[in-house]
């Protein structure tokens, strides 16, 4: 007898109690070895499948879509971008998309935070110090001086959930908070941050002291932090990424940094399809640059609660509904016509 379970592909392996759930809610196929499938593996591994459980790993483009089974008709990504995804193209082909937005928000703030407290007060230089260099002469009035958070200007780009978390947490640590944003927030949100707008970009990163990025990877916003717009920045700043590494122009903040102007960068992001850009590793090792690995949500709670998400879109959208994280392409109304 057939199951009427739904038929669902994960790409990934996800935490044990989200796997142990899915497999007794669905007849579920994960991909054991945990690495990128190819696009080919997607489509034989999708043969009488339903759902395709998806990852920012995972390049989902216009022609991976035209190659799917007819069976399959919902992509639930376990992520909240979806900039991995050819969304008009799964639109036409009458395929819908869901995402994991909110869970994100703050674990993504929180090492916002880390990031922007680990370069000026040098916290991974004192480590390597200690631990990998062992040359540490005991403490001095001058060793290791770094600079204070206190009194200086935040210029967030993007303040939707994540980017409003930082400002809080910002706040907190004394930081003036600016914004930029293509829409302005309300006043019962800025006066408790005394956040101060921008609508112009350029202007704002002038009169920062860092700039923080938490805006999705669209056409609009590919290297927002462009060449000409990282020479604008104020001499001696930082920047600050948890969010897609497209949003920067990578060769150019190498050079802002190697020429001085800039005074270093925290990135969670960044290009590494061909590698890690290897003069951005030099300035990690010069302790000019902070990298880490992906791991802005990369905490056990909010991968659970991703899983969790999931399932709801895929169970909500087997039963008929519309699942309540759906992702349409910009300016697609909510209901086909």
């Amino acid at each position: 007898m057939a199951s009427l379970k739904p038929k669902i592909l994960v790409t990934r392996r996800l935490p044990e109690a989200i796997e142990a759930r899915m497999a007794t809610l669905f007849e579920t196929d994960i991909n054991e070895g945990d690495v990128t499938l190819t696009s080919h593996d997607i489509v034989a591994g999708l043969s009488g499948k339903d759902v395709l459980v998806s990852s920012i790993t995972d390049r989902i483009d216009a022609d991976l879509i035209a190659r799917l089974p007819p069976s399959v008709r919902l992509i639930a990504q376990f992520g909240n971008g979806v900039d991995n995804i050819d969304l008009e193209a799964a639109w036409a082909a009458g395929l819908t998309v869901t995402n994991t937005p909110s869970v994100l928000t703050e674990d993504t703030a929180d090492m916002a935070m880390v990031l922007m407290l680990a370069l000026p007060r040098r916290l991974v230089e004192g480590t390597q110090k200690l631990v990998r260099d062992g040359v540490w002469a005991g403490w001095s009035p001058t060793s290791m001086l770094g600079h204070r958070l206190r009194g200086k200007q935040l210029g967030i780009v993007g303040m939707g959930r994540i980017g409003t978390a930082v400002a809080q947490r910002a706040k907190a640590f004394g930081l003036n908070i600016h914004y930029y944003s293509r829409n302005r927030r309300p006043e019962g949100l800025e006066s408790p941050l005394e956040a101060t707008y921008w609508s112009d970009l350029d202007a704002m990163v002038e009169a920062v002291d860092i700039v923080s990025l938490h805006t999705p990877h669209t056409r609009e916003t590919f290297h927002i932090l462009s060449a000409e717009r990282l020479s604008r920045m104020k001499p001696g700043s930082f920047v600050v990424n948890v969010s897609r590494p497209e949003l920067v122009d990578e060769t150019a903040l190498v050079a802002e940094i190697e020429n001085g102007h800039l005074a270093g960068a925290a990135l969670d992001v960044f290009e590494y399809r061909q590698g890690i850009n290897p003069h951005l590793l030099a300035l990690a090792e010069a302790n000019k640059v902070v990298l880490t690995a992906h791991m802005a949500s990369a905490t056990l709670e909010a991968r659970i609660e991703m899983g969790e998400t999931v399932i709801v879109n895929i169970r909500t959208f087997m039963d008929g509904h519309q699942p309540p994280h759906r992702v349409l392409p910009d300016g697609t109304p909510s209901h086909r016509s």
